[in-house]
């Protein structure tokens, strides 16, 4: 088993996309780990990018979650299922969901009806003896909660490196190229706002993407993250409908396909801020 002391990533080229969808081997205190594990529909290639370098399932020790959306974390049950030892760390409020993924199944099932099995596979209940609750310190990690784009994100911080799940957005290429990933159900911008805040205050060297790589332009990048997540929010509270929105997105990706249109469909960002506005425009008394 090779020994890794930097952050490896891992393409797991979910439906044959390069650069869509990572993980990363760590090397911890107490034997290798993996900040998120992507859906099960990628279980075979992870499997052969840990191999490559020298590294089984079984092997793992521990498996550190951002939060338990199926692109992050769909496998994990499977990786228990395989290895029996291995210790799934994931915020208070995702755990149940982990040890009993009915509900979230049946919610995902309704926002990705019949693509569900292709894009995601199926889910394995985790025994609720292998699941730990994040605090402030995972291993020899800090953790911290990092709302906005799910509620019940975390980030986990070591030399300088953030993993940050979906909290730093998506970047796959150019710094002109950062998105807020904004789907349903739980999407909240202020929440967000205060999420890179807490990052700036941080000063992490590195950031570590699951969509998609090592970033060390942090504050290039969390202010580009900042201004599309603003202009996308406004634009949805301005009464743009669907059509103008993706009109939008795809105006300022330029006029050919990029790998984000598989990552964040302009549609779904759509729908979650739809949604968002929604419920603040409920919670304001008349």
């Amino acid at each position: 088993m090779t020994r890794v002391s930097e952050p490896v990533v891992l393409d797991l080229h979910h439906r044959g996309n390069e650069r869509a969808i990572a993980a990363y081997l760590l090397e911890t205190s107490d034997g290798p780990a993996l900040f998120d594990c992507g859906p099960a529909t990628t279980l075979d290639t992870l499997r052969a990018e840990l191999a490559a370098r020298g590294v089984g399932i079984a092997d793992l020790r521990h498996l550190l979650l951002s939060h338990i959306h199926l692109d992050h974390a769909g496998a994990a049950g499977h990786l228990v299922a395989e290895n029996p030892g291995l210790t799934v760390h994931v915020s208070e409020v995702g755990a149940p969901h982990l040890v009993d993924p009915s509900r979230l199944e049946r919610s995902a099932r309704r926002l990705y009806l019949d693509e569900f099995d292709t894009l995601w596979g199926s889910l394995v209940p985790i025994p609720e003896a292998r699941v730990a609750i994040t605090g402030e310190r995972v291993l020899e990690f800090d953790c911290f909660p990092s709302p906005g784009h799910a509620s019940h994100h975390v980030c986990y911080v070591r030399d300088g490196v953030l993993y940050a799940g979906d909290a730093a957005g998506v970047r796959i290429g150019s710094i002109e190229r950062v998105v807020a990933p904004t789907p349903p159900p739980d999407i909240d911008v202020e929440s967000w706002e205060r999420t890179i805040d807490e990052i700036e205050r941080r000063a992490p060297e590195r950031l570590a993407l699951i969509h998609f790589g090592l970033f060390g332009d942090v504050g290039d990048h969390l202010a580009a993250l900042r201004e599309r997540l603003h202009r996308d929010s406004e634009l949805v509270a301005a009464g743009a409908t669907e059509e103008e929105f993706v009109a939008a997105a795809h105006a300022a990706l330029g006029p050919e396909p990029h790998p984000e249109y598989a990552v964040v469909p302009p549609s779904q960002c759509y729908q979650g801020l739809v949604r968002y506005w929604q419920q603040r425009r409920e919670a304001v008394p008349e």
